[in-house]
């Protein structure tokens, strides 16, 4: 199921958009970046990025900026309403995902709890 940028139920800012993109440029055709959840990391959950070409029809698919990103439905149900963005600033360059469902997280902001 692809979503255009305004109804999707995870936000891809053009920050990370424009990040994924550049990377995907350098990947075989076809190739997406999924992120996913997985149970594991300090705070139980954590956020996980792979390049891939393999995709599922129940995927839900974000594109944007010439970038796509794709998310499993289960990994759907701990992503709805996040907002996936790309930080580069003095501590470093790295996707960030602002979860408002998260009760707890790790200082890196790589795990969550729900």
């Amino acid at each position: 199921m692809t979503e255009t940028v305004l109804d999707a139920p995870v936000e891809l800012t053009m920050n990370a958009a424009q990040r994924v993109a550049e990377i995907l440029k350098t990947e075989p055709t076809g190739s997406v970046l999924r992120v996913a959840v997985d149970g594991g990391g300090c705070s139980g959950f954590q956020y996980t990025y792979n390049i891939t070409q393999d995709r599922s029809d129940e995927d839900l698919v974000l594109e944007r900026e010439g970038a796509t990103v794709v998310i499993d439905q289960i990994s759907l149900d701990f992503l709805r309403g996040c907002q996936i963005d790309f930080i580069d600033d003095l501590m470093g360059r790295m996707f960030k995902i602002s979860n408002p469902a998260a009760t707890a997280s790790c200082g890196c902001g790589s795990s969550f709890a729900v």
